[in-house]
């Protein structure tokens, strides 16, 4: 009940009214807190200087974006360029070969840029799992496949076999990482997809072909092999109508949100300045649960831009990938949070529905839960903070549905029987900005420290209580209102787009 109904258009535009002032406030205080900030010794090694355009200094704490569009751009440029080249060729020449003409880029890419150790460690944990997959026995290639996983996650083995790889640049350790482990996962989805083959086994080369596809090597995203063998398969290569069109929308979309981000950390600060608990004290608890939200929003756009710009080139070589994570801002449920959607897919279809079945029974949605959680804390890597991450996120999931158990017993399912649509809406968008403000503060632990999780827990909840805690929470009400309005429009395109389908 609730999701189709409407509330009167004055509601809505005062809670969108309440959401913008509230926004404003609170960026007004990041902002002043940032100018403060900018020559403070604390913060010389995150703010360095910008774009002299502006005459400000920049936030560069996040290394990863720093490195990918400074240091590295022209490389990723060059190798990305040049697979995109390469594909064109290719599908026009020989487009029943393509896949294998990736496949030789992408290991001839990775060779460059890694060296020959590096290929064999990945050829061999491949091989290694091909080998597991001819047994086809489910069981085993999840014993196997987390094993190997363990051995980059896990030290000394971690170390020992990173140390085969000769040379030092600023982003060895995350390609070294990032290539391994998704390598795993990818030779995992083969083994499990040929365990279920009927008939046979699919081929080595078939996997090399998977690994190697240079676009998802290194950051993902993860796409099952069911999906890659059908897609790279197809020898007739047909674009949807306005597909061109939307690619380009797309690529110009993304290097918009690589400029912007830029522009907003010469005058937000907001990665730094979480960094000095006793300047972030003494922020008002408007501008503190502020700095924790945007936090949460950049990870996202970070997510997006980097999986968007790698859908692009996919989708440019006819494939469909997995789309960017779900906005952050359009999130009040744990069931919907992600920030990668490849992992999340595979997680999903590898074990979570597989254990959880349809997710009504309390017990196996608490076993799938369990598991699922357990695979992703070995993939982040194991550490107090990611069990800390991965204990509050599993209680969340399961607490939600616990809470929609108990409400669905006879006296409640009457009651809310009772009250209109619009009131229902109301009941649930309380509950869901107390979900809300959960996802938040459980996932900042892990994108910064779990030290400013609790001060920001502890400002919000204990300290700012009543007043900051229930203005932060109506506000967030509105804000959920708002999602939900969205969710409504979108149900009502889609019911009429099925209506459509159905006449034609």
């Amino acid at each position: 009940m609730g999701v189709k109904a409407m509330l009167p258009s004055y509601e809505l535009g005062f809670y969108a009214l309440v959401v913008t002032c509230a926004v404003l406030y609170s960026g007004s205080g990041i902002f002043q807190a940032s100018r403060d900030s900018m020559n403070r010794k604390a913060f010389r090694d995150g703010i360095k200087p910008g774009w002299h355009y502006f005459g400000r200094k920049m936030d560069v704490a996040d290394f990863e974006w720093v490195m990918w569009f400074t240091s590295f751009r022209n490389i990723i440029i060059f190798a990305l360029s040049g697979h995109v080249l390469f594909g064109k060729i290719c599908s026009m020449t020989v487009p029943q070969h393509r896949a294998v003409m990736y496949m030789i880029y992408g290991v001839l890419a990775v060779l460059g840029s890694m060296g020959l150790v590096y290929l064999m460690i990945i050829l061999s944990h491949c091989l290694v799992l091909y080998s597991v997959a001819l047994a086809k026995q489910k069981w085993l290639c999840y014993v196997a496949g987390l094993c190997c996983l363990a051995s980059f996650k896990v030290e000394p083995f971690g170390s020992w076999q990173s140390g085969f790889v000769t040379g030092a640049f600023d982003l060895q350790d995350v390609l070294f990482y990032g290539g391994c482990t998704f390598t795993i996962m990818r030779c995992m989805s083969f083994a499990l997809e040929s365990s279920e083959k009927e008939e046979g086994i699919y081929s080595i080369f078939d996997l090399l072909k998977y690994n190697f596809y240079l676009p998802f090597f290194f950051f993902g995203p993860v796409m099952t092999f069911d999906q890659f063998h059908a897609q790279v398969s197809t020898r007739e290569l047909r674009r949807k109508d306005d597909e061109m069109k939307s690619i380009r929308v797309n690529a110009l979309l993304h290097v918009g949100a690589i400029v912007a981000v830029d522009i907003f950390f010469h005058f937000f600060y907001i990665l730094t300045l979480p960094s000095d608990l006793k300047f972030v004290n003494r922020l008002s608890d408007w501008s503190l649960a502020g700095l924790a939200y945007s936090n949460l929003v950049y990870d996202w756009v970070k997510a997006a831009v980097m999986f968007g710009v790698i859908n692009t080139i996919a989708r440019l070589d006819h494939l469909d990938p997995p789309q960017p994570p779900k906005c952050i801002t359009m999130l009040y449920i744990f069931a919907e949070t992600h920030f990668d959607r490849g992992i999340n897919d595979w997680l999903c279809k590898y074990v979570y529905d597989h254990i959880g079945e349809n997710h009504d029974n309390i017990l196996k949605e608490l076993v799938a839960s369990i598991t699922t959680f357990a695979i992703t804390t070995l993939w982040l890597g194991p550490c107090e903070v990611v069990y800390i991450w991965s204990l509050v996120n599993c209680f969340g999931l399961n607490f939600e549905l616990w809470v929609q158990k108990f409400f669905q017993l006879g006296p409640f399912a009457k009651l809310e029987a009772k009250l209109s649509g619009a009131m229902s809406r109301r009941i649930r968008a309380a509950f869901g900005a107390v979900n809300f403000w959960a996802i938040v503060l459980y996932n900042i632990l892990a994108l910064n420290s779990l030290e400013f999780a609790l001060l920001v827990t502890k400002r919000l909840l204990v300290m700012g209580f009543p007043v900051s805690t229930l203005s932060i929470w109506f506000i967030t009400y509105c804000g959920v209102q708002l999602i939900k309005e969205r969710e409504r429009i979108l149900a009502i395109e889609e019911e009429e787009k099925g209506d459509k389908a159905k006449v034609e």
